[in-house]
């Protein structure tokens, strides 16, 4: 049995090397069109012109296609994206073109020639695939690398990112990071660094300084008196880093067995069309048992306000939100933190507060009556002291009319 697995292994490993030679073979096979051979671009370079990772490739026309009239060439580039780990396609006529790269890892570009002439019945002639292979050698010393690098973008107003030293991390070391963006002419350093017991942790970002839809690329270094650190790269998009601020103002009302839940879109920067929102609830059931259900909202848009059935059997419910942006407005992002809690209200407690209402009113009503009924009777009792007042009067003008009248008749005797 050993036996006929050694006499197998050898014909196995020849077929392979077979197929690796016949590949070969094609590969180096020419593509000949018109008459004329289409080979692959000349002189084919990888530039960095600084800008962490965005690096220019340029190349020449092949020597057998330039003294060719009536034809269209083109170039098709491939290059290999390590953040998203695929490969990425582009056909130009141009000699040169931008991409963005991690250069912590292999720059792998490959690129052929494409000849359409008169002679080739308008069909497009691809010539042979020629490879490029980069490779950066990393500097500093090892292990120093930072470690769990990461960014949030708070409410679009401002960013962090955030990283922590790497295993090997030498006395009196010092951390450096750096930015650029296409809008950039040159590299910038971090404008305000986070500092936790002395050591950089960290770099916040204002709103101005930042650039969405587009590459944001960083790099974080370091020196220490031994050795530089090693240099960690980083490249992002920061529209997919943002996390909403809280949900606020949230308002749970009850009508005819219907919950119906409002609030106000969080503070900050974000449209309130690019927020989603999540509803967590728990429910206190009559027997005294908690139940615990998620509600999810899904692409809300202007509507914050949510309406759900209340359970027969409930006595209360509560309500927690929060938001994040909408895929419409970012590939991802972060979810806020969860807002306070909110509920609804038991019946005893209604009826407590609706019978306090009713008490309140009733207070009220009795004393505008006790004011108007006050009123009322000093009105009444002024009118009777008027009138008294009057009466009053009249009976002593009679008594001094009388007086008068009499008063001739008893003393004309006396004076005679």
């Amino acid at each position: 049995m050993n036996m006929l697995l050694l006499n197998k292994v050898p014909v196995w490993l020849s077929a392979f090397t077979l197929l690796l030679l016949t590949q070969d073979s094609v590969s180096t096979s020419e593509v000949t069109a018109c008459g004329v051979t289409v080979d692959p671009p000349a002189n084919i370079e990888i530039k960095d012109p600084g800008f962490l990772g965005y690096l220019s490739i340029h190349w020449t026309q092949p020597a057998s296609l330039q003294n060719l009239t009536d034809c269209r060439v083109r170039y098709q580039l491939q290059y290999y994206d390590t953040y998203e780990e695929r490969w990425r396609s582009v056909r130009t006529v141009k000699l040169t073109y931008a991409a963005q790269f991690d250069l912590e890892k292999p720059v792998k570009v490959r690129i052929l020639t494409m000849l359409k002439c008169a002679c080739t019945n308008g069909t497009e002639v691809q010539g042979e695939e020629t490879e490029k292979v980069y490779t950066p050698e990393p500097t500093g010393m090892a292990g120093s690398r930072i470690r769990d690098f990461h960014c949030v973008y708070y409410g679009k107003e401002y960013m962090e990112c955030t990283w922590e030293s790497g295993p090997v991390q030498p006395p009196n070391s010092q951390h450096y990071l750096y930015y650029w963006h296409r809008e950039m002419d040159e590299t910038k350093e971090c404008p305000e660094y986070i500092v936790l017991s002395e050591v950089r942790r960290g770099c916040r970002f204002p709103r101005e300084s930042l650039l969405e839809f587009s590459k944001f690329n960083m790099c974080v270094n370091g020196s220490s008196p031994a050795e530089s650190l090693r240099t960690a790269y980083f490249s992002i998009e920061v529209q997919n880093h943002v996390k909403p601020a809280v949900v606020s103002s949230v308002h749970v009302s009850e009508m005819d067995g219907l919950l119906k839940l409002d609030w106000s879109p969080p503070s900050g920067q974000v449209p309130e069309h690019c927020l989603e929102y999540e509803i967590e609830s728990s429910t206190l059931m009559a027997n005294g048992k908690e139940l615990q259900q998620r509600k999810v909202l899904e692409n809300v848009v202007l509507d914050t306000s949510y309406d759900l059935r209340k359970e027969a059997e409930s006595k209360k419910t509560c309500f927690q939100i929060r938001s994040k942006v909408s895929m419409y407005c970012a590939d991802e992002g972060f979810w806020s933190d969860w807002s306070q809690t909110n509920c609804t209200e038991e019946k005893e407690t209604q009826y407590v507060e609706t019978w306090n209402h009713l008490s309140l009113v009733g207070l009220v009503v009795i004393s505008i009556a006790g004011v108007i009924i006050l009123c009322l009777s000093l009105w009444i009792l002024k009118k009777i002291c008027i009138k008294k007042s009057s009466k009053k009067d009249a009976l002593y003008t009679l008594y001094k009319q009388k007086v008068n009248e009499t008063m001739p008749t008893i003393l004309s005797p006396i004076f005679k």
